[in-house]
């Protein structure tokens, strides 16, 4: 094996790079360069982010167990620009002085969790899968107790490690029944053995919960926002777009390409959690007061609006899910920049603390109310042709009462959006949060969220591009 025959894993082994780069920065700058180190990896991840749109070869590589096409080169690309996002926007929480020393520890985690949803991407083996799924979740969990001294964030650490241990156990099992029933842990092979007998269907089901865990697919779902609440915000945007992005990405990956024999099997199971996921979702984000909480199931009902993209079980279901993604990310990490710039000035996080803040900081108000209505899904923005083609793919496939249900969510989701903007534009607040004046590393990464909400939106040759991608995974 040539050493050219190793760039096949180009992403992989760039971050690896990086993370080498910066252990290196941490013990040989001396501690008043230190506080250059959020800046270098930023340069870093941004020099990724390029070079992972430079043209590229595909393969496979350890006997197949690492594969690599158009499609997983996309999604990395789209995941590597969510996390460029938020390593932005990270820059001037970690300017706090309890933060201070621990820089470089947070960006190698990061970075750390980005290789394991790499590799999992590019899993042709359900070894390397798994693998990829622990290398991407224990970081998370030391992430989200970043805050040492804060009760909640160690409580959303513990929280998060045993749920992601239990739902790793439960996925465990479902692989180990499709192993004995199949005798290969290969995609490949395990798509032509597998069938519809019972076992082998138990396995599905068991590997489906755990990752219905990941995405926070009710009901499924309870850990989801006391995590996001305890968590630091930078770190709850990064679970709510990164995270659960990777998990979508490979498991639609997974149910196309290994399982597709019982596509029947799944697509109900998809329609169910489908539904249950949208409501549940929207009826308990009317009820938050806290802007983590709220968005935590804002997030839970985004996925369940993105499984009418699976549920068609096509190509165009794929490229809506790669498009929705792509467009979730720029809208949801646009609501949290903004959380995350008012957290860092004032400390509050709570909706009433919003009433009237469009009379004090009115460009904050503004993005705001534009990535809301993305994730709403109101046109033009890109939030809306997101949600129009993934309700096209269900109805392509017949399932017009699904899509019904989706619409009317859809309704009850732009109710507590516009919560949000009631109390920016028309609440009067006793107390209302002071005129501010953001860094330059927040403005810049709210002015990517707003182009990106923008452009993908009015761009519709982008999803074709996407879907001629999507044609083979």
């Amino acid at each position: 094996m040539s050493l050219v025959t190793f760039l096949v894993m180009r992403h992989e082994l760039l971050l690896i790079a990086a993370a080498l780069l910066l252990l290196m920065a941490e013990i040989f700058w001396n501690p008043g360069k230190r506080r250059y180190i959020s800046l270098f990896s930023v340069i870093l991840l941004g020099v990724i982010t390029i070079a992972g749109f430079l043209p590229a070869s595909i393969g496979t590589l350890f006997g197949g167990m690492y594969v690599t096409s158009h499609t997983t080169l996309l999604m990395k690309n789209i995941l590597n620009i969510g996390a460029l996002l938020v390593f932005i926007q990270s820059v001037t929480w970690l300017k706090k002085e309890e933060n201070s020393e621990k820089i470089s520890e947070y960006f190698l985690l990061l970075i750390s969790t980005l290789v394991g949803m790499n590799f999992m991407i590019s899993a042709g083996h359900f070894l390397m899968f798994y693998i990829g799924i622990e290398l991407a979740t224990i970081p998370i969990a030391a992430l989200a107790a970043f805050d040492r001294y804060k009760n909640k964030s160690a409580e959303a650490g513990i929280k998060l490690i045993l749920s992601s241990a239990l739902s790793s156990g439960i996925l465990l099992y479902g692989l180990s029944l499709i192993y004995g029933t199949t005798g290969t842990f290969y995609f490949n092979e395990v798509a032509a053995l597998f069938s519809n007998n019972n076992l082998q269907i138990l396995g599905f089901i068991f590997f489906f919960v755990g990752m219905a865990f990941k995405i926070s697919i009710v009901p499924f779902h309870l850990w989801t926002a006391d995590v996001y609440e305890g968590s630091p915000v930078n770190i709850t945007s990064y679970l709510s777009v990164i995270s659960k992005g990777a998990a979508l990405f490979i498991l639609i990956i997974l149910l196309f390409t290994v399982f597709p024999v019982i596509i029947a099997t799944w697509q109900k199971t998809i329609y169910v959690t489908s539904v249950l996921t949208m409501t549940v979702g929207n009826l308990f984000a009317i009820r938050q007061q806290n802007l983590k909480r709220f968005l935590a199931f804002s997030s839970i009902s985004q996925a369940g609006y993105i499984l009418l993209g699976f549920i068609g079980g096509n190509q165009l279901g794929m490229a809506s899910v790669i498009y929705y993604v792509l467009v979730y990310i720029f809208s949801n990490l646009g609501a949290f920049g903004v959380v995350i710039a008012i957290s860092n000035a004032t400390g509050k996080e709570n909706i009433d603390d919003y009433n009237g803040l469009y009379h004090t900081n009115p460009k904050l108000s503004l993005i705001m109310t534009l990535a809301l209505f993305s994730l709403a899904g109101i046109p033009p923005v890109a939030g809306f042709f997101g949600k129009f083609f993934l309700f096209t793919a269900a109805a392509e496939k017949g399932y017009y009462l699904l899509v019904l249900i989706a619409v009317l969510n859809t309704i009850i989701s732009l109710y507590y959006y516009l919560l949000v903007v009631k109390a920016m534009f028309i609440n009067k607040g006793e107390t209302q949060i002071e005129k501010f004046r953001t860094d330059f590393s927040t403005r810049f990464a709210l002015g990517i969220c707003i182009a990106g909400i923008v452009v993908t939106g009015f761009a519709s040759i982008l999803f074709e591009v996407i879907r001629n991608l999507s044609f083979g995974v």
